[in-house]
């Protein structure tokens, strides 16, 4: 189902950069389950360049029962601008979901108004996939926008209206990315260093992906996938606990 969305996402990597493979940590690039009435598989891919330190992405086939593609694209850490989320799942014909923002690093005004107002016109646009739904298991005002993607919809929209607006979205996310003035400051780079730390710890605590990894390829892979290559400089609860 979102098969057009990968390979948009990746034929627009490779046009514009110069990208080189970033390694997957062994057995986590690729699994296959039987669990269940339909057997699942898991594909990630990893790249790296210049101006973009992690692009990684994931597609999980489970037929008519799951189709799920999810990516997050870090900036260098020479550049403040926000990551680019996707995240897009169906479970059936009757509960796809549909999400995609760039996620600010840093909630003050002037950070916002530089990196999350050029999407405002793009939302006016496009309004009919921002649904105020409810974050379960996210703070809506940590590490997202207020001109956030957030829908539920449906199999002939996702493949017409929203395909449009994931386009354009990725387009103006390039935009910024062109126009972003690298830092240079040895403090500026830190703050940014810490910044994509603190996504990652937050993100692996809260990710309710985990449930569905397990599920389909058992506790100690999702864990792995996780820990090892979803979000790699989080700490793993018991670990980060035990630490204290």
């Amino acid at each position: 189902m979102y098969r057009p969305f990968l390979e948009y996402l990746e034929k627009e990597l490779f046009n514009r950069f110069d990208l080189r493979s970033r390694p997957i940590p062994a057995g986590l690039e690729a699994n296959v389950s039987n669990k269940g009435k339909n057997q699942a598989t898991i594909q990630s891919w990893c790249y790296e360049c210049a101006e973009l330190r992690k692009i990684r992405y994931t597609y999980i086939d489970a037929g008519a029962s799951a189709q799920v593609f999810n990516s997050v694209i870090y900036p260098s850490y020479e550049y403040d601008i926000p990551l680019l989320g996707i995240d897009l799942l169906s479970f059936g014909k009757n509960k796809i979901l549909i999400v995609l923002d760039f996620q600010p690093l840093f909630q003050e005004e002037s950070y916002l108004v530089k990196y999350i107002e050029p999407m405002r016109s793009l939302r006016e646009k496009y309004n009919d996939f921002a649904q105020n739904l409810e974050m379960k298991f996210y703070d809506a005002n940590q590490y997202f926008s207020k001109y956030l993607l957030f829908a539920k919809t449906d199999a002939e929209t996702v493949s017409t209206r929203f395909f449009q607006a994931y386009q354009d979205y990725i387009n103006l996310y390039w935009q910024i990315l062109v126009q972003a003035e690298k830092l240079h400051k040895t403090e500026d780079i830190q703050k940014i260093i810490k910044a994509q730390k603190d996504y990652d710890q937050y993100s692996a605590d809260r990710d309710p992906a985990s449930g569905l990894f397990s599920s389909y390829f058992g506790h100690e892979w999702a864990e792995k996938f996780l820990y090892e290559f979803l979000f790699e400089d989080a700490v793993p609860l018991a670990v980060s606990t035990a630490s204290r």
